[in-house]
């Protein structure tokens, strides 16, 4: 007797984790995750154990603590083969686990499986062990028994998890023919042809077919009206299969669609500067839905945009009512954007104090960099140019990034105050540090308006270098040789590469219509300013399209055109410069 005492004493420190439910067989189910995949749930195990299978269960745990793993996984895969506890065949494979041996852990997932055909977890442990071996078809294999295991009403949610579970085959073609042929009768179950044909879709997205996950996607919204997974598939391809998703996503959110949906909808709109199809998404939403607070945020941020001044006010007005007193973090994040945009509201209005008053409700995680310029531009606008100087200088920051926020902020409004050199002077001494992107950026734009267009381009070809996909510097160029009215064939070629990497970007559009009108295709650029315009109404574009008017004979449409650019903006540059030429009195 003294013997088994002294046992089940040493079994207090030895067994560790799993011997604690072999004493209390009625607690609660513990997990214990695989992976960040799956997580398997531990039942308690039965405390009908007797004293051999006890002792051999005790020695091969203390044959790993004495660093003989693969004894110590013997005596106890074969105890649990002998008891058939789900809680030791588990314990097997986690012992193999972290001993990185994946063949001993899939013999001991599959001895498991052999031993409790039925068991869920067993499939699970196959299936990834199979995944992390690089055993990709005999993955789809476990896949398949996995599933078909499951009840039919639960397969849909396990199917949602396969692309995820399958993201580490490094061959995604390989990885998508496994799981389409796993699949294939889940493809034509009524219950879960919606979720297999989003799991096809995504991972047909993620191998580079977009044109077949479109597809998916139609498929998968045909067997399920009301399913989000082919809706958030379809907003995944909107940038790249948009002629293949856009009719299903309207089709959907002419319905009553999930409010989130809806909002991720408009903000894929957003992304890709079809503001006016956004808004009415937007606008449904705060009809549908008026406790959703994002909606009013980004209403009132997109009208701002658009230059619809009251209802951009009112949407924000109703963000801060519902947002003002919630202790969600995103909210009050949102919040700051809403006073930003409030303050800027009041400010293009001439209501200095209203502005002021905005930007000191900030939340006291405001971004202090942003703050400070917004309350310099405020200054700027009220003429208080040293003191807006003075507010920039003396911004305190607290990090690397904050320090180099700040010495942008203080060279961009140097160089719209049309101190150039000191701009200049600040840009180049930076850079001296190393390359920074947007310092190089900024450089540039302040050479070109001190007339060192060498330099200028010098600093834009080198940014097309390190960034080939980056629209914006082969824009700048285009734009600067347009602008000067030379090399416009290089000029066009620029912008249409800017056009081909960002074809709804309101802005390019207008270099290129420039680039047009420059060359005297005046009808052309007509149609691109009036376009542009539309999607975003800025004082730029507004002068560059009604300097087009001017010259057509169009000069009513062209006053009516400067006019809205100027309340926009009423001291913009270029259209006050553009004002000047043309003698227009406003």
């Amino acid at each position: 007797m003294s013997f088994w005492i002294r046992c089940i004493a040493l079994s207090t420190c030895a067994l560790s984790a799993w011997a604690q439910p072999l004493a209390a067989p009625n607690s609660a189910p513990t997990t214990a995750p695989l992976s960040p995949d799956v997580a398997v749930t531990r039942p308690a195990a039965s405390s009908a154990l007797d004293a051999v299978l006890f002792y051999q269960l005790l020695l091969g745990e203390l044959y790993v603590q004495g660093g003989e793993a693969g004894t110590g996984f013997s005596l106890l895969l074969d105890a649990a083969r002998k008891s058939k506890d789900p809680a030791l065949f588990q314990r097997a494979v986690d012992l193999a686990l972290q001993s990185r041996s994946g063949e001993a852990a899939l013999q001991a997932a599959r001895t498991w499986k052999q031993v409790i055909p039925s068991s869920a977890d067993a499939n699970r442990y196959i299936l990834q062990i199979l995944l992390a071996l690089n055993k990709v078809e005999e993955a789809g294999q476990a896949l398949k028994a996995a599933l078909s295991g499951l009840p039919l009403e639960e397969q849909s949610a396990a199917i949602a998890t396969v692309p995820r579970i399958f993201a580490r085959v490094n061959d995604k073609l390989l990885a998508l023919r496994t799981v389409e042929l796993a699949l294939s009768q889940a493809l034509t179950q009524p219950l879960t042809q919606a979720s297999a044909w989003t799991t096809v879709g995504r991972m047909r997205r993620d191998a580079g077919q977009f044109q077949a996950a479109g597809v998916a996607a139609q498929k998968g919204h045909a067997a399920d009206k009301q399913a989000a997974g082919p809706i958030l598939l379809a907003l995944s391809l909107l940038d790249k299969e948009a002629e293949a998703v856009q009719p299903l996503l309207l089709s959907y959110m002419a319905g009553p669609a999930q409010p989130e949906l809806r909002l991720s909808y408009a903000r894929a709109l957003i992304t890709q500067q079809k503001n006016a199809l956004a808004l009415v998404q937007l606008q449904k939403l705060n009809q549908e839905n008026p406790e959703l607070a994002a909606a009013w945020l980004f209403s009132g941020l997109l009208q701002s945009d658009m230059g619809q001044v009251s209802q951009a006010k009112q949407a924000l007005l109703e963000y801060v009512k519902l947002a003002a007193h919630s202790d969600d973090a995103d909210l009050q994040n949102g919040l700051s954007e809403a006073y930003f945009s409030l303050a800027q509201l009041a400010q293009q209005q001439g209501q200095w104090a209203q502005a002021h008053d905005w930007l000191s409700k900030m939340p006291a995680q405001t971004d202090p960099i942003k703050l400070g310029v917004r309350r310099a531009n405020l200054l700027v606008e009220q003429g208080q140019l040293n003191q807006a100087r003075q507010l920039l200088t003396n911004i305190p920051t607290t990090t690397p990034a904050q320090a180099r926020m700040k010495l942008l902020a203080l060279a961009m409004f140097l160089r719209e105050q049309k101190d150039y050199p000191a701009a200049h002077d600040l840009l180049s001494q930076a850079l001296k540090k190393g390359v920074d992107y947007e310092l190089q950026s900024e450089l540039a734009m302040t050479a070109e308006k001190m007339g060192l267009f060498e330099q200028m381009e010098s600093l834009l070809r080198e940014m097309m270098a390190a960034k080939p996909n980056d629209p914006h510097p082969m824009n700048a160029l285009g734009f600067s040789l347009a602008d000067r009215n030379i090399r416009l064939a290089e000029a066009q070629q620029l912008i249409e590469q800017a056009v081909a990497l960002a074809p709804n970007d309101p802005f390019i559009r207008d270099s290129l219509a420039w680039v047009y009108y420059r060359q005297g295709n005046r009808v052309q650029a007509l149609n691109l300013l009036e376009s542009a315009y539309k999607a975003r109404p800025d004082p730029e574009i507004a002068a560059h399209w009604g300097e087009v008017l001017w010259v057509t004979g169009q000069t009513q449409q062209a006053g009516a055109i400067w006019r809205e650019g100027l309340l926009l903006k009423s001291d913009n540059e270029t259209l006050r410069d553009t004002l000047k030429r043309f003698n227009f009195k406003p």
